[in-house]
């Protein structure tokens, strides 16, 4: 997850993700991960992709659907299909266990990752919105 972020922000600490992941990660938020083979015959496997989703509840219909929490490639293994083939993988997940949709965020300087939720299908539901605060003596 730290590695997704610090892609798209390097200057920021996310050291606060572990928090994060301890917090949300359970048996009912599955992560699967992809392996390559390192070295031959079998003996050494490193990952290359995850994907990790959870559980939101739609604020108009109030039913329950998957969430991505995080997908992410490394960057020597992008635009080969593998995050393409995660998708697929959490969409016949979330089929078996009744969803009607999933949802997910992005961040709209995230144009690889936006590029390809687009070529799946997901559209721009909502604005999420933030105002920063000034705090001290005002």
């Amino acid at each position: 997850m730290q590695r997704s972020y610090q892609e798209q922000f390097p200057d920021q600490d996310f050291s606060h993700l572990a928090h994060t992941v301890e917090q949300y990660f359970c048996l009912d938020t599955p992560l699967w991960w992809v392996y390559e083979e390192v070295g031959g015959k079998g003996e050494t496997f490193s990952p290359i992709a995850c994907l990790w989703a959870g559980n939101a509840i739609d604020q108009v219909s109030g039913d329950r659907h998957s969430h991505i929490f995080l997908l992410y490639v490394t960057p020597e293994h992008r635009r080969q299909g593998i995050g393409k083939a995660l998708m697929q993988y959490l969409e016949d997940w979330a089929k078996q266990r009744g969803d009607r949709q999933i949802g997910l965020q992005v961040f709209p300087s995230n144009t690889t990752a936006l590029n390809l939720y687009h070529q799946l299908g997901y559209q721009e539901q909502s604005l999420w919105m933030v105002k920063s605060l000034q705090l001290g003596n005002s």
